[in-house]
């Protein structure tokens, strides 16, 4: 029985779902051969424009289509139990789902998953001038440890940081996120605010102390920097001009609330969101770089796992290939040649690199080079 009290969207819902979930039957092979038989073919071009996608066709609807297409369903169509009270609210939620995108997640239980090893911190001075900080969670084991390599940087000359944020796995712990802002931007500067329009609270974040670190920055973003994470790279931009270089954030820069349902599932739903200064929104489109540089997300991880016994080097810099030289043309021998034959048997060897980090390298290098022939400093 249809409810007058369900909403426009409620319907439209329900119809995007029965659509996408196959209540809406695709045609057979044969109806479609004997279909084609009658019906001119039009241009590749000509169908794309005159078909527009299911999700169009139902933000078109009035409000009276809509009203009738529930009802129209449950008398008409053939199997009158994939339209019960039920499936019905299966295909709502189903579409409520899909529309709210990285608002609302479903999980089969509240069971936390176990930090990984990549996503602990980690630091290193490359090229012997440039600080490299992979945040990792942002918890206070962290935090200190960041403060005591900060320090490191100032005694040993570091003149660029590179923050990498491409493990920094979801927080709620917003608060946690200001302290490492605050290490790098002004004091008395807004960071950002945290909204929960549903409660009409907003809470503002500023940085109440001198900044840590005031030199030239890079920071490293992709799919894997989500939560807080964004927040902290949105405001290094905003305040440090630091350049974002990999792949767009994950755009979950939300609070979320985790609502037990009566089977022990949980409806994860975002309740705030981090918003910069100036109403700059983090959710849901995330943080774009500016220099875009793919790269895998397996081969990402098996670098962060194993920089903690290699270092990073051996990721980023090439080993310089022997070559043919004039030495070794009066002594009769070939660098190259032998070297090839030193190299043991067996299958050839993947070599991982972060190309990400390599382009990061590269521009501090360059504007480095370019400030000391201008006479600046980066």
């Amino acid at each position: 029985m249809h409810h007058p009290t369900h909403s426009c969207a409620f319907a439209a819902l329900i119809c995007f779902a029965l659509v996408s979930s196959g209540v809406a039957q695709t045609p057979s092979p044969e109806a479609t051969k004997n279909a084609r038989s009658t019906i001119p073919t039009a241009s590749p071009a000509a169908t794309v424009s005159a078909t527009p996608s299911t999700a169009t066709l139902i933000n078109s609807m009035d409000s009276a289509d809509i009203e009738q297409a529930i009802p129209l369903l449950k008398n008409n169509y053939l199997n009158p139990e994939a339209l019960s009270e039920t499936e019905l609210n299966r295909a709502m939620l189903e579409g409520l789902l899909v529309r709210l995108g990285r608002g609302v997640m479903l999980l089969p239980d509240r069971q936390s998953q176990p930090l990984e090893v990549a996503s602990l911190f980690y630091s290193e001075i490359l090229e012997g001038h440039v600080g490299y900080l992979r945040l990792g969670a942002f918890n206070k084991t962290s935090l200190q440890a960041m403060d005591t390599n900060l320090q490191t940087f100032a005694s040993k000359k570091v003149d660029a940081i590179i923050v990498d944020l491409r493990a920094s796995p979801q927080t709620n712990d917003f608060a946690i996120a200001a302290e490492f802002t605050k290490r790098f931007a002004q004091k008395g500067k807004p960071l950002f605010t945290l909204r929960k329009p549903a409660m009409k609270e907003e809470r503002v974040f500023t940085s109440d102390q001198n900044p840590t670190y005031k030199g030239f920055m890079m920071v490293l973003a992709d799919g894997d920097t989500t939560g807080a994470a964004e927040a902290v790279a949105g405001v290094l931009r905003l305040y440090d001009k630091a350049m974002i270089i990999g792949q767009r954030t994950a755009g979950r820069a939300v609070e979320y609330s985790d609502l037990p349902l009566p089977s022990g599932k949980i409806l994860r739903v975002a309740v705030g969101e981090a918003v910069l200064p100036g109403g700059r929104p983090l959710f849901p489109e995330g943080v774009r770089p500016d220099l875009p540089v793919p790269m895998s997300v397996e081969e990402k991880r098996q670098i962060f796992q194993q920089s903690f016994a290699k270092g990073l080097s051996e990721f980023v810099f090439e080993t310089d290939r022997p070559h043919m030289n004039e030495a070794a043309l009066l002594a009769g021998k070939n660098p190259e040649i032998e070297a090839l034959q030193q190299r043991p048997a067996g299958p050839k060897q993947t070599t991982l690199r972060d190309p990400v980090l390599q382009r990061a390298l590269d521009l501090v290098t360059s504007i480095s080079i370019y400030q000391k022939q201008s006479g600046g400093t980066p």
